[in-house]
This record gives C-alpha cells, sequence and structure tokens, in this order.
C-alpha cells in the first residue's frame, strides 16, 4: 500500500472539476462498453482510451451519433487513441482527461496494462470504486482476495501441495505468452501433474516461475457463476445486479466433442487451455438466493474492516456450486466484472426485477454517479 495517491488529493482534483459537465472515461477494453452504454442511458458524455490498432470497436463501430445532443447511436463520444494503454498515466495524458472532467471505471485491463503501482501512485484522477483494493485481485500478493476470504470466513477451494494430490485440483498460474491469459491445468494425482506441467512447459504455455508460484486447489465439481454485485455508499445496501458466466476456449472446445474424439487428440491438443473468450447470462434456483448473498455481505464487511472505506460500487465473486449447493469462491474482482457486456442495455432478471427497468453493472454505476451528484456526495463513492 505504500504510495497509495491519498483520498483527500483526489477531492482536491475533484474541487476542479466543472461537474456540471462531467465525462466517464474508461480504458477501451474488458467491460467498457458496458460501462460506455451505462453512461449514456444515465445522461453522461463518454471517453475511451484506445491502444493504436484497437481502437475500431470504439473509435468507429460503437461511436456515438448525436443530434442536438440526443444519442441516435452508439455508446462512445470521445476516444484517445494512445500508443500503449499505459501512456495514460503520462503526466500531459492526464492533464487531459482532467480538463475534460473525467470520471475513470476502473477495469482489469486498466490495472494489468497499466500496473497496479502506476493505477495506486501516479493516476491522479477520481476513480469511481474502490482504488485500494485493486491490488488484492492478484494472487501472491501479501493481503490478496485470498486473504480477505478467510478474514470473512467466506468459502474458497483448499489449497493442495504437488506431493498431495489425490483428487482432482486445478493448478492456477498465468500464460506464459498471453499475458492476461490463464496457463491452468488440471491433474488427479502427481504423476499426471508432472507430465501435464512438463508438456505445458514444452509447448510454452507455462514457464517454470510461473509453476513454482502456482496455486493448486481443489477441484470443485459443479457450474460457474460470477455473481455481479453492487455496494452503494449513498444508501449502505448491497444489489445483486446479474450472474453471467464465461466461455473458455479451448476448454469449451473440449467439452463439445464425444469422448473417443477426445482421446483422440495429439500431444499439443489434448490439454485444454482456460482463455476467457465470451460470457452468457444466467439465474439461480431462489433457495440460493441468501447464501449468495451472504456471500456478498460478509465480503462487504470484510473489506470496510480490512480495506477502509471497503468496496465502492461493483463488485464480482466467481463462483462453483458444488453437489451439496454449497458455493465455493474462487475469485474476486473488486471492481466491474469481466462478464457485465452480457447484461448491457437489456440488463438482467435480478438488476432489472430491484430497479424496474433495464439494470446493468455499467448503468447501476452511472446512478450511482446522478445519485451522488445530485445530493452533492460524490465524495464518497470516488478514491
Amino acid at each position: 500500500m505504500f504510495g497509495l495517491i491519498d483520498r483527500s488529493r483526489i477531492l482536491e482534483i475533484l474541487d476542479g472539476y466543472d461537474l456540471r459537465n462531467p465525462m466517464i472515461g474508461a480504458i477501451a477494453s474488458h467491460s467498457a462498453l458496458d460501462t460506455c452504454d451505462g453512461a449514456i442511458e444515465e445522461g453522461f458524455k463518454t471517453l475511451a482510451v484506445c491502444q493504436k490498432g484497437r481502437e475500431k470497436t470504439y473509435a468507429q463501430y460503437f461511436r456515438t451519433n448525436r443530434v442536438d445532443g440526443q444519442v441516435l447511436t452508439g455508446v462512445v463520444d470521445d476516444v484517445r487513441i494512445l500508443n500503449k494503454f499505459s501512456d495514460v498515466v503520462q503526466t500531459d495524458q492526464q492533464d487531459i482527461l482532467r480538463s475534460k472532467n473525467v470520471l475513470f471505471v476502473p477495469n482489469r485491463s486498466f490495472t494489468s496494462y497499466c500496473g497496479m503501482d502506476a493505477v495506486e501512485n501516479d493516476f491522479e484522477l477520481p476513480l469511481l470504486g474502490s482504488r485500494n483494493l485493486l491490488r488484492s485481485e492478484d494472487r501472491g500478493e501479501e493481503r490478496d482476495y485470498y486473504w480477505i476470504l478467510e478474514k470473512a470466513d467466506l468459502p474458497y477451494p483448499e489449497t493442495v501441495e504437488p506431493d498431495d494430490i489425490d483428487e482432482l485440483v486445478m493448478v492456477k498460474l498465468p500464460h506464459a505468452v498471453k499475458t492476461l491469459e490463464r496457463g491452468f491445468f488440471t491433474a488427479a494425482d502427481y504423476d499426471e501433474y508432472c507430465k501435464k506441467s512438463e508438456a505445458l512447459l514444452k509447448q510454452g504455455v507455462i514457464d517454470q516461475d510461473g509453476l513454482e508460484l502456482a496455486r493448486i486447489e481443489r477441484y470443485v465439481i459443479g457450474p460457474v457463476f460470477n455473481l455481479d454485485f453492487f455496494y452503494s455508499p449513498l444508501t449502505e445496501k448491497i444489489e445483486l445486479l446479474g450472474i453471467d458466466w464465461r466461455f473458455e476456449s479451448s476448454l469449451d472446445g473440449h467439452v463439445r466433442l464425444p469422448a473417443p474424439q477426445q482421446l483422440a487428440l495429439n500431444e499439443d491438443q489434448i490439454n485444454p487451455e482456460y482463455t476467457v473468450c465470451g460470457h452468457n447470462s444466467a439465474t439461480l434456483r431462489e433457495s440460493l438466493l441468501d447464501k449468495a448473498f451472504e456471500l456478498a455481505e460478509k465480503y462487504v464487511a470484510a473489506t470496510k474492516k480490512y480495506y477502509s472505506p471497503g468496496i465502492i460500487g461493483p463488485f464480482c465473486l466467481q463462483t462453483c456450486v458444488d453437489k451439496d449447493l454449497n458455493f465455493y469462491i474462487y475469485d474476486v474482482a473488486p471492481r466491474i466484472g469481466g462478464g457485465t457486456n452480457v447484461h448491457m442495455a437489456v440488463g438482467h432478471p435480478y438488476g432489472n426485477a430491484l430497479w424496474r427497468t433495464s439494470m446493468s453493472t455499467g448503468r447501476r454505476l452511472m446512478r450511482e454517479v446522478k445519485m451522488a451528484l445530485d445530493s452533492d456526495e460524490l465524495d464518497k463513492i470516488v478514491t
């Protein structure tokens, strides 16, 4: 936490903003379309920070077309095209964003491409969310999300040492080449762990440093539910806005094959990768909703206790449900989740039922901004 920008500095910058005309900004990746769509729905202008060569989606295909200020099509009003996403932390780029009164929404691409140190220490723009919690997402940090889960007495898969593997486990480590992706693999015993790790090392999917720092967890057999929650400092309420689940390549290609074809795959094909490439929407049986809310209640309480002022706005608890209908949290996103684009424009049954309108995560965050501006409480939701 050393060097974390003091909240008073951010509030000082906010005092210099013209809050009659704020813009909502985000790194143009991950969940930026949901963020921008929600902002447009709530009456804000939007800005996408793009990387050269990856800008077309935002600068061309989803660019807004306004007539007399009214949006006819699109969700992105303004575009900053930089050589690299990380250039956004440069002083001149920050000056430009501040001159446009940008309130910035942190997503996973922001922290991954710009680096956690820069986000915590150098990026002097008001963030809509919890700046001091973003580092907890990185596995292996001293106070990562597993530390929070343990403090909150929340369930997560038990860890296993390599030579103690006697049931199916998931080996969690980064991909050696695709820097934002996973080099995950499963194993049912120590011999399989050794064979698979050797094969993946040879193929360049993982490296030795990643393997030595890998977290090995008992594999929870059951469906995956990413619980997209929202905590409002203004109302002090927790909301379940939606649930999504992932499409992963090449895993989802493997499970579509009949068993004889899976067994016939060659050495380069037989171990699936877990690269997230899409999401879909889901709901829970209603008897599980109480358990889901209890998870969120404990997480929010723990963040308030150990990461004051605690979680602000959207967060995602990524869970598995076992055969006895018990939840296990295997990942936590202390910011807008990666699957919220599935709720964009149409919302989700839970968020819609609560708000009586199409309420995605992006729109709910912007509704919070609007509420904070109306009540002169924007200081409560920025860090």
